[in-house]
């Protein structure tokens, strides 16, 4: 039941180490889905495949399974890994994975578009206040006071139309600016703080451990929290399923949001053990997993967020229709 991401990785998960909203690419792993109905094998409990992103907030899925928390559910789980949440939701609806947590934004966004997906808990969010973990970065000199600023500018963000532009668009807003003003260049978080030097773009919206790696350079300063700035809180991450997995299923599904709401609860009550799995979970340097900022990590699906998220989505054509969140999530 132990698999370590590490192991299901074909490498570069140092480069992969980023939050929300990654780019999109196609799940490596075991390419079939555990049967989870016919309730595996010898232990008696039930194998689920369970997709995740290499990125530093899955190792909370790492931890509650080192802690027996899933299988005091009685579930047996797999972890696959993707690149993206966006990529992850045809594995879900075929039932290669049974489950996968990602961006809320991709999951919404494919409900508009007409794919059946159910969020079935929170997972991670942004802090309310203080330091965020994840943010608008420019360089020193820059002249870059505010997000009006980035009008007529180049920000890089991982990809386009998630979380990342459409929180610098309303940042900017916010503070004055015409929003459509705004140019946005997509481009793995490793590379950015090289193209930021080079003048390839002007400013950086990067995550941990990137946040604080730039920012400890003189040369570069923090702009702000974009996150924080129009929506306090916004979940990062949730877990989903089908529609039709959840139907069918909805004691494994009970199960499964049982175990991650209580995994989640020790997580965010004892950071130092999520971080203490990083090393062997995906390659992470002790230091730099030692020191990293997380998340909040948070089993309850934050509705009203996520929908005013849906509001900006309308607002800034990502979808169609205001996104129906309590429809979309399972009772």
């Amino acid at each position: 039941m132990k698999k370590h991401l590490a192991k299901l990785l074909a490498g570069g998960a140092i480069a992969a180490m980023a939050l929300t909203g990654c780019g999109s690419g196609s799940p490596s792993g075991s390419s079939e889905a555990p049967a989870a109905e016919s309730g595996a094998a010898d232990s008696g409990l039930t194998k689920i495949a369970v997709g995740v992103l290499p990125i530093a907030p899955s190792g909370a899925m790492q931890y509650g399974i080192d802690e027996g928390i899933f299988e005091k559910h009685g579930l047996d789980v797999e972890l696959q890994t993707g690149q993206g949440g966006a990529a992850m939701l045809p594995a879900v609806s075929t039932g290669t994975m049974n489950f996968a947590v990602g961006n809320p934004l991709s999951v919404m966004t494919a409900v508009d578009k007409g794919l059946d997906m159910k969020i079935v808990s929170g997972y991670s969010a942004s802090r309310a206040e203080g330091e965020d973990n994840n943010a608008v970065i420019v360089k020193a000199d820059s002249g870059i006071e505010s997000f009006a600023d980035l009008a007529g500018k180049t920000t890089a963000v991982n990809t386009l139309k998630t979380q990342g532009d459409l929180t610098i668009m309303e940042s900017a807003a916010e503070d004055g600016a015409d929003p459509s003003k705004l140019k946005f260049s997509e481009m793995p978080f490793p590379d950015m703080e090289a193209q930021l030097e080079r003048g390839n773009v002007d400013a950086i919206w990067v995550p941990e451990p990137f946040q604080s790696k730039a920012l400890a350079n003189k040369d570069y300063k923090l702009l702000g929290y974009p996150n924080q700035k129009t929506l306090p809180g916004l979940p990062t991450m949730v877990t989903f399923t089908s529609g039709s997995y959840a139907e069918q299923n909805p004691e494994i599904v009970a199960d499964f949001k049982a175990a991650v709401t209580e995994t989640l609860k020790g997580a965010e009550a004892d950071n130092d053990s999520v971080r203490a799995v990083l090393p062997e979970f995906m390659g992470m340097p002790e230091e730099v997993a030692k020191n990293l900022k997380m998340e909040v990590f948070d089993g309850e699906v934050r509705s009203q967020v996520l929908s005013d998220m849906g509001e900006l989505m309308v607002k800034y054509k990502y979808v169609d229709n205001q996104p129906d969140v309590q429809a979309m999530t399972v009772k």
